[in-house]
């Protein structure tokens, strides 16, 4: 069949190319995909030719395997879509079910049955293809550890820094607050169960108390507001750091506070876990609580913007206009 990909073919611009996709082989499915979310992170790091030159373009996605960095690229990993075909070994009651795959943007794609998702009983296309911000928010909490009675902050209210907020409201914490430089996300957070909200540090400390925060997320994608992030954050606490960077670089201040405060910085991703946490919380467990915590979520109002695969280069330089009314976009598909 044919079908219609996405490539980055440099800094800032995207081509639609049309090229043949061959059947599933023992032990695949071809899926037809319906729609895809735009990650405003990693992606648009992509997008921006701002991820380091050398090595694997994304090691963590089979469906990436050998892909390295540079242009001309192809990315994504959230496509959702229904099964159509299936290669020998696989039941053909798989075809029509929906399905979640960690996929380069595309009209359809074929990948190992053991690679895609099924989509749980009552979620559509579009909640659906907001599952891995979801997941990576489940591991960005599980790292974080938060403990009865903790004041949190979350420094950016972009959909994963959102999707991250809705979880931590449901832990019996002394304050959570959010802090977003575009005020209508950081509103967005209170919607979602934070206690305060605001778009600097310094008009959210009040709400921390003295000490500040046991523990703050950065998850802007800014290195710079890693320093918001410690200043935030009282002697002693952590600092969980999901955000990924790319080659951007920033200073950091590193002084009296951070040093003499003995704060902590942890690495946050989403396909592993802490060791500690590893033996009872493997990806299937974590997978599973994402779902059900995607099913609770007012998706409706995380997704602002909708493009057809063939204006994509559009959706792209809307986000990379800025956020001011950008959350979630997805790419749709005929």
């Amino acid at each position: 069949m044919r079908r219609q990909a996405l490539v980055f073919a440099g800094p800032e611009r995207v081509e639609i190319v049309e090229e043949d996709l061959g059947p599933p082989s023992a032990g695949q499915v071809l899926v037809r995909t319906r729609v895809s979310a735009i990650s405003a992170g990693t992606e648009m790091l992509v997008y921006r030719g701002l991820l380091p030159t050398e090595g694997p373009l994304d090691e963590t996605l089979p469906a990436l395997a050998g892909a390295r960095s540079g242009f001309p690229a192809r990315y994504g990993y959230a496509a959702v879509g229904e099964v159509a075909a299936v290669g020998a070994g696989v039941a053909d009651e798989w075809i029509g079910r929906r399905v979640f795959g960690l996929q380069p943007h595309g009209s359809a794609f074929v990948a190992p049955l053991e690679e895609v998702l099924e989509v749980p009983a009552g979620l559509d296309a579009e909640r659906a293809a907001l599952f891995a911000s979801m997941e990576t928010a489940v591991n960005l909490v599980l790292d974080g550890a938060p403990r009865l009675g903790e004041r949190v902050a979350v420094v950016g209210q972009g959909v994963v820094g959102l999707l991250a907020t809705s979880l931590l409201a449901r832990f019996p914490l002394e304050a959570l607050v959010v802090v977003d430089a575009v005020e209508a996300r950081a509103r967005r957070g209170l919607d979602l169960g934070a206690h305060a909200s605001a778009t600097a540090v310094a008009d959210v400390r009040a709400a921390l108390g003295s000490d500040g925060a046991d523990l703050t997320f950065e998850l802007t994608g800014n290195p710079a507001a890693l320093d918001a992030a410690l200043e935030l954050t009282g002697a002693e606490g952590r600092v969980v750091v999901g955000s990924f960077y790319g080659a951007k670089r920033a200073a950091v201040n590193l002084g009296a506070h951070f040093h003499r405060g003995r704060l902590t910085l942890v690495s946050s991703q989403v396909s592993r876990v802490s060791p500690a946490l590893s033996g009872r919380w493997d990806r299937a467990r974590r997978r599973a609580v994402a779902w059900d915590a995607l099913a609770r979520v007012d998706v409706a109002a995380l997704v602002t913007h909708r493009f057809a695969l063939g204006r994509a280069a559009q959706a792209y330089a809307r986000l990379a206009a800025g956020p001011a009314e950008v959350l979630q976009v997805l790419l749709t598909y005929e």
